[in-house]
């Protein structure tokens, strides 16, 4: 099993995205290679903030992508048909605080911890990201959409 990190999925709908074909390629190989691939709620939450805010850099924009609802809608469904979701589990909030306490994550950090804690919940080792900087110390393996 290999939990897809939301950047991944933001990159894949945006077809003007210079790493949306590597997103895409990624994807390919893994179900290729009969990789199980997961997302959870957080995923499709994330997904939609970013979807549904305005675009370009601030103050004009809030760097989203600028869909409509319809538009978000149709992509969370493409992800709910493409991969596996996996439900929050009743102990992810403990595993959670017990992530950001021992490693004293402030900030946005705290929602990529939050991922890690749903990885630990269902006893998934692996991470596709753009951003392995984002979960660096977190004791899960990280592996590049370039690089897969």
């Amino acid at each position: 099993m290999i939990l897809l990190d939301s950047n991944l999925l933001i990159r894949m709908t945006r077809s003007h995205d210079p790493q949306s074909g590597v997103a895409r390629a990624a994807i390919q190989t893994l179900v290729g290679r009969r990789e199980r691939l997961i997302v959870v709620p957080q995923n499709l939450y994330e997904f939609w903030a970013v979807a549904t805010r305005p675009p370009g850099p601030p103050p004009a924009g809030r760097n989203g992508l600028g869909m409509t609802v319809a538009q978000a809608g149709h992509w969370l469904r493409f992800f709910r048909r493409r991969f596996t979701l996996l439900p929050d589990r009743e102990e992810l909030s403990k595993l959670w605080q017990e992530l950001i306490e021992r490693h004293s994550v402030t900030g946005f950090r705290a929602h990529d911890v939050r991922l890690v804690a749903a990885m630990q919940s269902y006893g998934i080792t692996r991470l596709l990201t753009f951003n392995a900087t984002d979960f660096r110390g977190l004791a899960i393996a990280i592996l590049d959409p370039a690089t897969v």
